[in-house]
């Protein structure tokens, strides 16, 4: 609910609050605990309601400098865009099921997402090594690829991964050596 912060309720658990969060800073007790621990309590806990309010204070003052901060716009966005490239890239590896996990017990949705998180995985480490490969190639050809630009490079594209068919694992233990040979461009087109 939008409105005016309750200092009231700040000032008035404002020892209260203090004695929390020393506690969870002295390692006395866990941040998660004590916050499952005052959202059980039937009827809201004055404690709960002054760190309500502190918080709307906080978000208010992290929107402020956000706003105020280009740089930290930024990066925030590209970190929900390398957000967004990983969830699409499962998304795209889950199609078959119509991104929904059908199963009805616990253990075997447990097991399809866990077989979705590995193949991400195995989309994300296969990227990683042909982008080390291409970029150790550019290098070794005299190109210049600085290391603050490959900071915004994500590993999340599966355009030339085949996502149809029967993901075989017995074929993981072939030899690491056998890469297939980078696409090299000249003069515009593919060689």
């Amino acid at each position: 609910v939008a409105g005016p912060v309750n200092v009231r309720a700040i000032e008035a658990d404002w020892d209260e609050t203090l004695r929390l969060a020393a506690s969870i800073r002295a390692g006395t007790v866990s941040a998660s605990v004590m916050l499952r621990k005052l959202a059980g309590y039937p009827r809201q806990n004055p404690v709960a309601r002054a760190l309500r309010e502190i918080g709307r204070v906080e978000r208010t003052l992290f929107m402020l400098d956000w706003f105020d901060d280009p740089g930290q716009r930024r990066r925030t966005g590209s970190i929900l865009n390398k957000g967004e490239a990983r969830n699409a890239l499962a998304r795209a590896i889950f199609f078959n099921r119509l991104g929904e996990l059908r199963d009805r017990t616990f253990e075997n949705q447990r097991h399809r997402a866990s077989g979705l998180t590995l193949v991400t995985a195995a989309v994300t480490l296969w990227n990683t090594v042909y982008l080390d490969r291409a970029i150790r190639h550019l290098r070794g050809s005299g190109v210049a690829v600085p290391d603050d630009l490959l900071a915004h490079v994500a590993p999340l594209g599966w355009e030339h991964v085949g996502l149809t068919g029967d993901y075989l694992w017995a074929e993981i233990d072939k030899p690491r050596e056998r890469f297939r040979p980078l696409r090299l461009h000249q003069q515009g087109r593919d060689a």
